[in-house]
């Protein structure tokens, strides 16, 4: 499994939406100038998103970028998915010389992609928000 930059700065993205989300549409300047990405490669990343159905974009002088639903409901499993495509893809590899060899091999894999999955589709969007609200001491309580 291995993050490009693609994913890293399109999940930053996300999160910025995240911890801004409910402030209306956020200019692709702002969340370039805060996240250190060069605004043309985020504006590419962010039509991608949206075409995923993670954010939606509004033009015109009040415009910019908004989460396409609630933080709590985007995970981060569903996000680098949509920028990366599958996570643990294993190469197909010359056939093992016997069955049960490969078998074994493949239950490797498929447990690898349950673990990976299953850890980050666990995790939301919000759930990074509240991690960075809670390193900075502004923790907020739900009832």
């Amino acid at each position: 499994m291995r993050i490009s930059s693609k994913g890293d700065y399109g999940l930053r993205a996300l999160f910025d939406l995240a911890l801004h989300h409910g402030q209306g549409p956020i200019r692709s300047r702002d969340i370039a100038e805060r996240q250190a990405i060069d605004e043309n490669y985020l504006n590419q990343l962010l039509i991608q998103l949206r075409r995923a159905g993670l954010v939606q974009s509004l033009r015109g002088p009040q415009g910019g970028h908004l989460l396409a639903r609630a933080p709590r409901e985007i995970t981060v499993l569903e996000a680098l998915e949509a920028l990366e495509g599958p996570l643990v893809d294993v190469q197909e590899s010359a056939p093992a010389p016997q069955a049960d060899e490969a078998a074994v091999l493949a239950e490797l894999w498929s447990g690898l992609r349950r673990t990976v999955a299953d850890y980050l589709q666990s995790i939301t969007l919000d759930d990074l928000a509240q991690r960075k609200r809670e390193r900075e001491g502004q923790t907020m309580y739900y009832i």
